[in-house]
């Protein structure tokens, strides 16, 4: 246990998880109308659905088995004592990863070559979009080159990040890993560690509400057609405020 992977596994992931936790208060109190996802769809559409699409559904389903194998450890493991099982949920897992791999490289191609994107793009969104494809390879790799991911991840992994939250760090296991599986573990904290300040934030304010609000009922008793006419007012009388 020599120093570098002390400050990697144990100091890298508080002053992440401090970062994040203040940061992102801090941003959310003093910016709280910013804290979106800053949409560029009116400035190019067809792009950036056929990047999204593959990159939040990828995404959400790579980043849900990695929840699943930190909350139920047990589970995952008595799932992959069956060999079929856990051959579909590898194959499954490496599908999806190669979809985020597909949409990201997507993605940044069109911040990079459109140049109406390219004009709002700032170099946080440059930087987070690195940072997530070097990730996104490494974890591909890994899956490639270090079978097997989500068994030894319930049995070495887990207790590693448990024991971080518990606040008596063992890192004995994650010290012997191979450095691609290091550099993911480093590569997850620095993307913590920057959350705040990025477009990533978004995340915290999803309108998930509404799924289950009830329906929004809208009621147009105008003329369509004379309100959106060009040529006409936007408005029968006129603003008292003007």
């Amino acid at each position: 246990m020599n120093l570098p992977n002390v400050f990697l596994f144990v100091g890298l992931p508080y002053a992440a998880m401090l970062i994040f936790l203040v940061g992102t208060i801090q941003r959310y109190r003093s910016k709280g109308f910013k804290v979106s996802s800053l949409s560029s769809q009116f400035l190019e559409g067809k792009a950036l659905f056929w990047g999204t699409i593959p990159f939040h559904f990828g995404i959400l389903v790579v980043f849900l088995g990695h929840l699943t194998a930190f909350l139920i450890p047990r589970g995952t493991l008595l799932w992959n004592s069956n060999p079929a099982r856990l051959i579909v949920l590898e194959v499954t897992a490496f599908t999806f990863g190669i979809s985020v791999l597909v949409g990201l490289s997507s993605l940044l191609m069109r911040r990079i070559r459109n140049p109406r994107v390219a004009m709002v793009t700032t170099r946080m969104d440059v930087v987070l979009e690195l940072l997530l494809l070097a990730q996104v390879v490494l974890g591909l790799w890994i899956a490639l080159g270090y079978r097997w991911g989500s068994s030894w991840f319930a049995a070495d992994l887990t207790p590693y990040l448990w024991s971080l939250f518990a606040l008596d760090p063992n890192i004995v296991a994650v010290s012997a890993m191979p450095i691609p599986i290091k550099l993911h573990i480093v590569g997850a904290w620095v993307i913590f560690a920057v959350f705040p300040f990025t477009r990533l934030v978004h995340i915290l304010v999803a309108p998930l509400h509404y799924i289950v609000r009830p329906y929004q009922v809208v009621m147009w008793n105008w003329d369509r057609k004379a309100i959106r006419d060009p040529g006409s007012p936007w408005t029968h009388t006129r603003p008292k405020n003007n």
